[in-house]
C-alpha cells in the first residue's frame, strides 16, 4: 500500500477549519481573505456546488499562505482533479480503500471520515492515524471521542458535524483531537451575501 503523507503536515495543531460551501466562485478571494485577517489560514471547500472547483483555484491562486483542502469527496475522479487544481489536501465524509490508495499515489493529504470503532480499526489497518470524526455530534460527540481514546491512544481526530460557537471549545480540548472544523464560521448564507463583516464578527468570537 503505497504511504500517505500525514494530513498533520499541512494543518497545525489546534487548527478550526471553516468548512465552507460556495455557491458563487467569485465570493471565494474575499472569503479567504477574511478567514486570513482573523488568522485562519486553513479552508475546506465543499464539492457541493457546481463552482466549488474554480472557488478553490481562484483562493489559490490570489491568496497565498492559505491551505485550501477540498472536502465531500467522494470518488477518485475528484482526488484527481483536487490535485490538479493545487489543493492541499482532501476530505471525505467516509472511507474507502480505493480513496485510501488513490490518496497516497497521488501524494494528497487525506483525511477520510469514521464515525464508528470498527471504521477507525479499519483506518489503522490502512496506515492512516488521522482522522474526520463525521459527523460527530449525531454519532455521540465528545462521549465517543472519549472512548476512541481509551482504544486508539495513538490516533487523533477532526470532529466536524453539529460544532457550532457553544461547544467548539470542549471538543478542540480532547486530548485526541488534533483540529476542528464546522460551517458555522462562514455560513453558506453569509457567504452568498458578501456579509464579511459577519463572518468576522463570528471568527472574533474564537479569540
Amino acid at each position: 500500500m503505497p504511504e500517505i503523507k500525514s494530513i498533520k503536515d499541512i494543518i497545525p495543531a489546534g487548527s478550526i477549519i471553516p468548512v465552507c460551501t460556495i455557491d458563487n466562485p467569485d465570493r471565494a478571494v474575499p472569503l479567504a481573505r477574511t478567514l486570513q485577517d482573523c488568522s485562519i489560514h486553513v479552508i475546506e471547500i465543499t464539492l457541493r456546488t457546481e463552482g466549488a472547483f474554480t472557488a478553490a483555484e481562484n483562493v489559490i491562486n490570489e491568496c497565498p499562505g492559505m491551505h485550501v483542502g477540498i472536502g465531500t469527496v467522494t470518488s477518485v475522479e475528484q482526488l484527481h482533479r483536487a490535485k490538479e487544481t493545487g489543493a492541499k489536501f482532501c476530505v471525505s465524509p467516509g472511507m474507502t480503500e480505493r480513496l485510501v490508495n488513490t490518496a497516497g499515489q497521488l501524494e494528497m493529504p487525506y483525511l477520510p471520515g469514521v464515525s464508528t470503532v470498527s471504521e477507525v480499526m479499519a483506518a489503522r489497518e490502512m496506515g492512516l492515524h488521522y482522522l474526520k470524526f463525521f459527523p460527530a455530534e449525531s454519532a455521540g460527540g465528545i462521549r465517543i471521542l472519549r472512548m476512541f481514546r481509551e482504544l486508539f491512544p495513538d490516533t487523533r481526530f477532526c470532529p466536524t458535524g453539529g460544532l457550532n460557537e457553544t461547544n467548539a471549545a470542549d471538543y478542540l480540548h480532547q486530548d485526541n483531537v488534533f483540529c476542528i472544523g464546522g460551517s458555522w464560521l462562514a455560513p453558506r448564507d453569509r457567504i452568498d451575501a458578501a456579509d464579511w463583516a459577519g463572518i468576522t464578527r463570528k471568527t472574533g468570537q474564537l479569540q
